[in-house]
């Protein structure tokens, strides 16, 4: 029986680990082939390690034992002609590009973050999402499906904005904010075009981002050099169900079907997978 995405070729961004090597690998397993691309190196001013060649190296090996293509690339979303570079290589191997997963993000958390925090975490997770779009929209056709990644803390009051977040905090949540808007207007101008564009709005997600020491550092002062063991307990439950934090794979399998033909009239939706993190935020009374 043929995959839900059997055919299509997808660009993924920040794909050598996290969320992003989980969208590769889930839409590999449903039948499309990845144009993969990541930055391989650290930005100063977030302050946990980003990934590196050995992570996107990984990402590459999974892809090719699902006996599915991959073409992988170094590059950094806040510069458009990498992207343009990736996605020109990846379509003359591939042929063609269907799906886009503008994933890449950073969380530069707290007080010790200079003022260039806010500009790198808008600059990665806005600005590199509209990089993404803008580098893969000339090859796409009828049909196509667009995913960004945007967060519960850019839909719900305060998010990561509180000062002792810092600078970085702030930007996190106003580039979050920011891509909701863009998914909604964005939605509208390719709509005739027969082009889909929809967000995934995750809750804490199980990746290197939230298992860092600022993380840590923000939710649970009290905790030096915690191990993933105390996760569970570092996180608070913010969401109603009772967790901590989601898989990657949970977002990834709405990431599924908002690229697959069963979302083919599916457009501009901001999809939560937040296990009621926004819900909970919601003090008006009125639905959210």
């Amino acid at each position: 029986m043929a995959g839900r995405v059997e055919g299509k070729v997808a660009f993924v961004t920040g794909a050598a680990r996290g969320q992003g090597r989980s969208h590769a690998l889930r839409l590999a397993q449903e039948g499309a082939d990845i144009i993969a691309v990541d930055i391989l190196e650290d930005i100063d001013s977030n302050h946990y390690p980003l990934s590196t060649p050995a992570d996107l190296d990984e990402t590459v090996r999974q892809i090719e034992a699902l006996d599915r293509r991959i073409v992988a690339y170094k590059g950094d979303v806040r510069e458009p002609s990498q992207l343009r570079a990736a996605v020109e290589k990846g379509v003359a191997e591939l042929g063609h590009l269907d799906l886009v997963i503008a994933n890449a993000g950073i969380c530069p958390l707290g007080a010790d973050v200079p003022a260039q925090g806010f500009l790198d975490a808008v600059q990665v997770d806005l600005v590199g999402v509209i990089n993404a779009v803008s580098a893969a929209l000339p090859h796409l056709k009828a049909g196509a499906s667009i995913v960004c990644t945007g967060s519960v803390a850019g839909l719900m009051a305060g998010g990561t904005d509180n000062p002792e977040n810092g600078p970085g905090g702030a930007g996190y949540s106003h580039a979050k904010r920011g891509v909701a808007r863009f998914v909604h207007d964005l939605a509208l101008q390719l709509a005739p075009h027969s082009i889909r564009v929809n967000a995934v709005h995750p809750t804490n997600v199980n990746t290197n981002m939230l298992m860092s020491q600022p993380m840590y550092d923000v939710f649970r002062p009290d905790l030096e050099h915690p191990t993933r063991e105390d996760a569970e307990q570092a996180f608070p439950a913010m969401q109603p169900m009772p967790i901590g934090y989601v898989e990657p794979v949970d977002i990834s399998n709405a990431v599924l079907y908002l690229a697959s033909d069963e979302a083919r009239y599916v457009t501009g939706l901001q999809l939560k997978v937040d296990a009621g993190a926004l819900l909970a935020s919601t003090t008006s009374g009125a639905p959210a």
